[in-house]
């Protein structure tokens, strides 16, 4: 949905009090250290060393057949040099310019890493994934320069309005692992996808791509996995987690120029917990944070949003539990409860059309335990704002105190005066236009920076 599109959802039958008064300027509790430090259940990461498995092997692309010539097929060099080195090594692709016509799957390795400093790009057709990591412990994808990539050319599938082409990286039973220090550019559909993984790390990532719906940067579900230091540009989903899911730590994520961080689609046996996003700078995309479901059933909680800046987006806290964009699913919706959204600020696209605040819950589950606590954004467009609930119970502007849960009417409050503390800084790499879905997208140099007066947690690799 682009920034401009007014999606339904559930205001239309609301009931509507208009006021104007400045929100006071209340001090809420600072969200516990310890409730974001428990997210994770153990560690993250490979189990040994890069050096440690290059001491025991090391196994470059160029020795197994492939040329960097831009030209010649790498997908069987990259599965032969696996073969000799997924029992513990390192799988080399060096410097220069790859094409991967075939697409590789590597699975059943241990002990072994893939280092990518060269640049591959995509001249299959196939669907799929080009490059597939399963059944795999141990492991780590990285480029020593910060300099390696996936170029996936995907506007020549989404010129003629093409969603069918492959992935570019998709992990699946991967455990103790990590990703960093590459860029995934203009996949044809998903750009990186961890289904059913653990103890993962992923950060230092750029991640660029087309314009349209069906282009996710980084989906997830998995358990115990820290996704760090990374920005996402396309028309889809920046970060998102979907179920099931649990203990999953997201910060310092720069969704520039995106879909925006979501939780779903979620239908049914829904099943996600113990989640933490922290550190969300997110500008001119759909919104900064969604739940989206549409019926269903299973639970969402213990969740927290905080620390989120947003510029220019269509919405900003948007949960919406009757999601016109999703097919309804069998089920009286999933129930959401034990969620914090603490310390937004910022400014919203237009907010008479598209509030800061729509909270939108199942009438046959209506969420409860919800807290929205230090939240001051304004309308960049007009003078007035609205803040929407429906079946939503919880503390903070149009929420519901007590303990019945019981299903009530949308409500929506509008707002003709700022809050205090709404102004946030921007970034300076925010993009002014998007990248289109005709021409190709040119490869990133991975930022140093992801929000605003925050470095990140790991210095870029092959810098001094």
């Amino acid at each position: 949905m682009a920034p401009n599109a007014m999606s339904p959802g559930r205001l239309g039958s609301a009931v509507t009090i208009s006021i104007s008064f400045a929100l006071p300027n209340t001090t809420f509790p600072t969200i516990s250290s310890k409730r974001v430090e428990r997210q994770l259940s153990g560690s993250v990461g490979p189990l040994t060393s890069h050096a440690t498995k290059a001491a025991k092997k090391t196994c470059n692309v160029l020795s197994y057949g492939g040329v960097a010539d831009g030209k010649t097929d790498i997908g069987p060099a990259i599965t032969s040099a696996f073969t000799a080195c997924k029992s513990g090594g390192v799988v080399i692709i060096p410097s220069g310019n790859y094409a991967l016509g075939t697409w590789v799957t590597l699975s059943g390795g241990n002990a072994w890493a893939l280092q990518l400093d060269g640049i591959i790009t995509r001249t299959g057709t196939s669907g799929g994934n080009m490059i597939f990591i399963e059944h795999s412990t141990d492991f780590e994808l990285f480029s020593s320069t910060s300099k390696g990539a996936v170029q996936g050319l995907g506007y020549e599938f989404h010129a003629k309005g093409d969603t069918s082409g492959p992935r570019i990286l998709r992990m699946y039973e991967v455990s103790d692992f990590s990703v960093h220090d590459i860029a995934l550019v203009d996949s044809p559909l998903f750009h990186f996808s961890m289904d059913t993984c653990s103890n993962g790390e992923v950060y230092n990532i750029a991640i660029r791509g087309g314009d349209m719906g069906g282009l996710d940067g980084i989906d997830i579900w998995s358990t115990n996995i820290w996704v760090h230091d990374v920005m996402v540009t396309n028309k889809d989903e920046c970060v998102t987690v979907k179920s099931p899911a649990s203990n999953i730590m997201i910060e310092s994520v720069y969704c520039n120029w995106s879909g925006g961080c979501a939780l779903g689609s979620l239908g049914a046996d829904t099943d996600i917990s113990s989640v933490v996003y922290k550190n969300v700078y997110t500008w001119s995309s759909n919104q900064m944070m969604m739940i989206k479901s549409n019926g269903g059933s299973g639970t969402v909680s213990d969740v927290t949003f905080e620390n989120f800046i947003g510029h220019g987006n269509a919405y900003s806290l948007d949960i919406d539990q009757y999601w016109a964009s999703m097919k309804a699913v069998d089920g009286d919706g999933v129930q959401l409860s034990d969620i914090t959204f603490h310390n937004w600020t910022g400014t919203e696209s237009y907010g008479l059309q598209r509030g800061p605040i729509k909270v939108i819950c199942a009438d046959g589950a209506p969420c409860h335990g919800i807290t929205i606590s230090d939240f001051s954004m304004w309308t960049e467009e007009g003078s007035a704002q609205w803040y929407s609930c429906e079946s939503a119970y919880g503390d903070g502007f149009c929420l519901k105190s007590g303990s019945s849960y019981e299903s009530y009417a949308a409500s929506t409050t509008t707002v003709s005066a700022a809050p205090t503390g709404y102004a946030a800084p921007t970034m300076a790499a925010d993009l002014k236009e998007a990248f289109g879905t005709t021409a190709s997208i040119p490869i990133p140099a991975i930022p140093t920076s992801f929000f605003p007066g925050v470095g990140p947690f790991s210095r870029l690799a092959g810098s001094s």
